[in-house]
């Protein structure tokens, strides 16, 4: 991005959207950089109007002990050097030599503490993205330039350390430094004449860098959900049809090693709770063969569902994705063929297809699938969407009655007064049973919950089939006797199982309120959402509780709320 792009990018801006305030907190001079991360997070949320502050230049500790109260949604931590100590910069008049030196590693730990003190100080909830030092070292060492000194290398360990304790903050995320080398090379990130004349240390390329960096890390894409993979020339190397089972590869010895960094891929995208499923033009029985091989990197266990026949691509996609419940735009296509690339594209709008090959490849999909942390509930996912499927088929044919009678279904709720990442994870990406689709940075999230008046409930699920994890999540605000919900989301894979209307009884008994009003707005997708509350007669958005009781079908679950237990039947 120019410096010219960004600023049409913050010009046309709207000026009347909702704004998304931003502190950028550096002990250098902004400008550049400013305006490249306003244009990256404007890009990233173009329904909002980006506004970044700045803090006072020179005084980057007391600058984040000063936002202990701040009202924006999000924080860029850059720090430099020379923020660490004047004379690790080039601008400061103070001595070098090995007595400065001695006395800048001593003094360190207790300013890295101090901005380690503030940040933990910061709301909860509020997401900071933190860039350690980018740039050289001015020549204060004893040392030549190409061999690191002792001080140099307790300087990087203590940083180290220093990034490591920061990263397990609940709400700060480190830029990769790796990554930004390969965006913008050491030796195109200084400018000391910039430095020395206006207080600006970085280029205009590593200004952007930075700013790209730190947008990613404040406002991510949601990671992908599924994971569809052909399996010829794919998965392993050979068509398995023609060369048989025993013989497709994906070894050293082969030299077709790549297909089994492909399969380690995979597994470990499994055990994080993404789905993975088959589409391939095969022989179903001969692929089971080869996936019951010793060797295979990936359990068979870990497919699902397996779409292996002779028919187009483009329909397998369509049931695995029905299977699943899950949009397209949700789901990343792995094949080898353009052919079939194109088709399934041209069929499924929003699905990304991806050629098989190389370590672009494989490092686009850690990028789409990445997550910040893992839960709970990621490692359930793929088994439960396995069991939803067993459910379905259970059902099938028989009493519903009798049916829900007989899953011993536990149905668990929380009232969580911090805000968690599962939960605005569910509120953020589903979309079918959604009170009203509307999407909130954690920020956001994190206000609405310490408002005086707040309601908050989570909802856990598990029966015969096995546990769903954290599926719904519900959040209003009461007064008096009446409830008002601006969020509801309850997960697809929790559908048919009566648990929107426990979630109602729950909120009736728990907090004694005669009505619940529903802030419901019509989406193109939330049609679920709305033909429930016409089930209960409740279409205008007031649901008494006197209409509950008439329209609520009987509900059977166990009930644990806290440590009480209760039996509704």
């Amino acid at each position: 991005m120019r410096i010219t792009e960004a600023l049409k990018i913050l010009h046309a801006a709207g000026k009347t959207s909702k704004p998304f305030p931003v502190t950028l907190a550096c002990g250098f001079t902004p400008l550049h950089l400013s305006t490249f991360l306003g244009a990256h997070l404007q890009q990233r949320l173009p329904e909002r109007r980006v506004e970044v502050s700045t803090g006072l230049y020179g005084d980057l500790a007391g600058a984040l002990e000063r936002l202990g109260d701040t009202t924006s949604d999000a924080i860029a931590l850059v720090i430099e050097w020379s923020d660490l100590d004047p004379r690790l910069g080039f601008r400061s008049s103070g001595a070098w030599g090995g007595a400065a030196v001695s006395d800048i590693l001593s003094s360190l730990p207790s300013v890295l503490q101090r901005i380690k003190a503030a940040l933990e100080a910061m709301p909860r909830g509020i997401p900071v993205a933190v860039c350690m030092p980018t740039l050289p070292l001015p020549p204060l060492f004893h040392t030549p330039g190409w061999q690191a000194s002792h001080a140099e290398l307790a300087l990087d360990d203590m940083l180290a350390t220093f990034a490591h304790e920061l990263q397990a903050l609940p709400s700060a995320r480190v830029v990769n430094a790796r990554r930004l080398a390969e965006e913008s090379s050491a030796a195109q990130r200084f400018d000391l004449k910039s430095d020395l004349l206006t207080g600006l240390p970085y280029t205009l390329s590593h200004a952007g860098a930075v700013a790209s960096a730190l947008a990613q890390l404040l406002l991510s894409a949601p990671p992908k959900k599924g994971l569809i993979t052909d399996l010829d020339d794919t998965l392993w190397s050979g068509l398995v049809g023609e060369l048989g089972p025993e013989n497709v590869s994906w070894d050293l010895t082969s030299h077709t090693a790549l297909h089994g960094v492909y399969q380690k891929l995979l597994a470990s995208f499994a055990q994080e709770g993404v789905l993975v499923a088959v589409a391939s033009k095969n022989d179903a029985a001969v692929v089971q063969q080869a996936l019951e091989r010793e060797d295979i990197l990936i359990p068979a266990s870990s497919l699902f569902p397996m779409e292996v026949h002779w028919e187009a691509k483009s329909g397998s996609v369509a049931r695995i994705l029905q299977s699943w419940n899950i949009s397209a735009d949700s789901v990343v296509f792995v094949d080898d063929s353009p052919l079939e690339l194109a088709e399934v594209a041209a069929a499924h709008p929003g699905i990304e297809c991806i050629q098989f090959g190389g370590y672009e490849m494989l490092r686009r999909l850690r990028d789409l699938f990445g997550k910040s942390s893992l839960s709970e509930e990621d490692s359930l996912r793929a088994a439960s969407i396995r069991r939803s499927s067993e459910f379905r088929a259970s059902s099938a044919g028989s009493s519903s009655e009798d049916f829900l009678k007989s899953l011993n279904a536990v149905v668990s709720f929380d009232f969580p007064e911090q805000p968690d990442a599962r939960s605005l994870e569910l509120v953020n990406k589903t979309n079918q049973f959604n009170l009203n689709g509307i999407r909130y940075t954690e920020a956001e999230w994190a206000k609405k919950l310490l408002h005086n008046d707040a309601v908050c409930v989570a909802i856990s699920y598990e029966d015969k089939f096995g546990p769903l994890g954290k599926i719904s999540v519900l959040q209003g605000q009461q007064e008096g006797r009446t409830l008002h919900l601006d969020v509801w989301v309850l997960s697809c894979r929790a559908f048919a199982r009566r648990i929107e209307h426990q979630c109602l009884r729950l909120l009736f008994d728990h907090y004694a309120v005669d009505a619940i009003e529903f802030s419901f707005a019509k989406t193109a997708k939330n049609g679920p959402f709305s033909d429930f509350l016409s089930s209960l007669s409740a279409a205008d958005g007031l649901l008494t509780r006197e209409q509950f009781q008439r329209f609520c079908p009987p509900l059977y679950h166990s009930v644990k709320e806290g440590k009480r237990v209760e039996v509704n039947g």
